[in-house]
């Protein structure tokens, strides 16, 4: 468990000293953690709440939007509880990641606009599709070459159909 609190808080192992992230940070590990969890819940639990909201007739897709873009606002920010909200904001700019999080924001706001704004259904369908997809290839992104997995798995998946 420590070796896992050095890693999320930025300390390496061997070392006791705090980045700036989490010397600006007042909270305590456990106070957090359990941020953490319940960010992640609400997240997970709107995700799941708008997905049974699509059976809801005529409001049904206009909730699981909402639900669904707050449920990944929620699981986002769950995250800057582990790490501290700087240190998360520049993981997000790492060239690793920045265009992965400017198409997952944007996506979010996009999905939000043609719901409400524009009131275009198709389109407001295509950038949830959108938001799913980039919210993944986001969260990869955490995962060391996992999206070079991915990428290899849909290639050879591409190659088998042409064949």
């Amino acid at each position: 468990m420590d070796k896992l609190r050095a890693v999320l808080s930025g300390r390496d192992g061997n070392n006791d000293d705090r980045n700036a992230a989490n010397e600006a940070s007042t909270l305590g590990w456990g106070t957090r953690v359990k941020g953490f969890l319940v960010c992640m819940v609400i997240g997970v639990v709107c995700t799941i709440l708008g997905v049974c909201c699509l059976f809801i007739p005529k409001i049904g897709v206009i909730l699981f939007i909402v639900f669904y873009t707050f449920g990944n606002l929620c699981s986002l920010v769950s995250t800057m509880f582990l790490m501290g909200p700087v240190k998360q904001l520049k993981r997000m700019c790492d060239k690793t990641r920045a265009l992965a999080t400017v198409v997952m924001l944007t996506c979010l706001v996009l999905t939000l606009c043609a719901a409400f704004w524009w009131k275009i259904f198709a389109l407001t369908l295509l950038f949830v599709i959108l938001q799913v997809i980039a919210f993944a290839w986001y969260s990869l992104s955490y995962i060391p070459f996992a999206r070079d997995a991915v990428l290899k798995f849909f290639s050879m998946l591409c190659t088998m159909c042409v064949k």
